[in-house]
């Protein structure tokens, strides 16, 4: 026997194909959520939860203390993985741009594991949040050792490349990166900067670089919307042959 779809689904649907065919255009604020209410003649709780489903497709995000507005559709960009340098992939014209905000703090909690470092160390935090046009896009936290911090990073940037080019001066060339990458719900603040649905996973990367003595000299904390990003991992295996040859003696 077929379910008859609950009321807050109809709405959603409704909402959804008036977005999908222009009759509401991207950047549109929708009517308050008062007016929405009694146009579908619902509780303002049963209009709220079919926002969400919106919010939770990406379709719709809410700004507080402005409106619920229709999203651009945002691009989809690819985390490369592997590599010795924090390197995001997208097409020039995404047009995302980097806001850096460098902070001095001390170590704590999370960051003495990664880090390797002692309680009250002194740490710089660079906070790099991406937009595409007006909309938060992604989401990152660097960390450094203090006697490694460039003072010198720009508040703006075009890419996170801009920002590892500074990290690079000071630091010794990296041995080893390792990758954590897991499918997460978002923290209430990584909603809130992000403005995306709490019922949205995001792809969560910890990355840890040392050096050849081991030291660790970057932890960075990074965060993906699921809706608009991608990680390749690419792993070159020698072959048969290949083994065989280097085997040859000279």
């Amino acid at each position: 026997m077929q379910s008859v779809p609950s009321r807050r689904h109809v709405i959603a649907d409704d909402i959804r194909n008036k977005i999908s065919t222009g009759r509401i255009k991207a950047g549109a604020c929708l009517p308050s959520e008062a007016q929405l209410a009694s146009r579908y003649a619902v509780s303002t709780a049963t209009l709220r939860s079919a926002l969400s489903v919106l919010q939770g497709e990406g379709l719709v995000e809410k700004i507080h203390g402005k409106g619920n507005f229709v999203r651009h559709a945002l691009r989809r960009i690819t985390y490369v993985g592997g590599s010795h340098t924090l390197r995001t992939e997208w097409s020039p014209e995404s047009a995302l741009r980097v806001s850096v905000r460098t902070t001095n703090i001390q170590a704590h909690g999370q960051l003495t594991c990664l880090l390797g470092v002692s309680a009250g160390s002194p740490l710089t935090e660079f906070l790099c949040l991406t937009h595409e046009g007006k909309s938060p896009h992604s989401l990152a936290r660097i960390y450094v050792p203090r006697d490694l911090s460039p003072t010198d990073v720009p508040a703006e940037l075009h890419c996170y490349e801009g920002v590892e080019a500074k990290l690079a001066e000071l630091r010794p060339p990296l041995a080893e990166v390792r990758e954590r990458v897991s499918a997460r719900p978002p923290t209430p603040e990584e909603a809130a900067t992000l403005r995306i649905s709490s019922a949205m996973a995001v792809l969560a990367i910890t990355r840890v670089a040392a050096d050849s003595t081991g030291r660790v000299v970057e932890a960075a904390l990074l965060v993906f919307p699921g809706d608009r990003a991608d990680a390749l991992f690419t792993t070159h295996h020698m072959t048969t042959r290949g083994r065989a040859d280097n085997d040859d003696p000279q």
